[in-house]
């Protein structure tokens, strides 16, 4: 059985950073995605890694602030995210793709706020 879980989100002042993660289970080769999603708005795509990490893709408005990464050892994807702004707020949540299928997380809140 597949299960993704995301951990790392909180409350944290603009300007200032964090890291998720998510750890996969019941996966061995995926490609994966940080998503974000504020009410009434669709879910965007933040971030994408290839299986092997050579392949990233970013949102226009997190490039240059966030990095996606992961380690395979671990069947884990990071999310570092630095100089935070207020817009960043929202719940984050990390898909995976492999042949199988796609699997989503049940994500983990990000606020940033002063």
């Amino acid at each position: 059985q597949v299960q993704l879980v995301e951990s790392g989100g909180g409350l944290v002042q603009p300007g200032g950073s964090l890291r998720l993660s998510c750890a996969a289970s019941g996966l061995s080769t995926f490609g994966a995605s940080w998503y974000r999603q504020v009410p009434g708005k669709e879910r965007e795509l933040v971030a994408y890694i290839s299986w092997d990490g050579t392949n990233t893709h970013y949102a226009g408005s997190v490039k240059d602030r966030f990095s996606i990464s992961r380690d395979n050892a671990k069947n884990t994807v990071y999310l570092q995210m630095n100089s935070l702004k207020p817009d960043d707020t929202a719940a984050y949540y990390c898909k995976a793709f492999a042949s199988g299928g796609e699997y989503w997380g049940k994500g983990t809140l990000v606020t940033v706020s002063s």
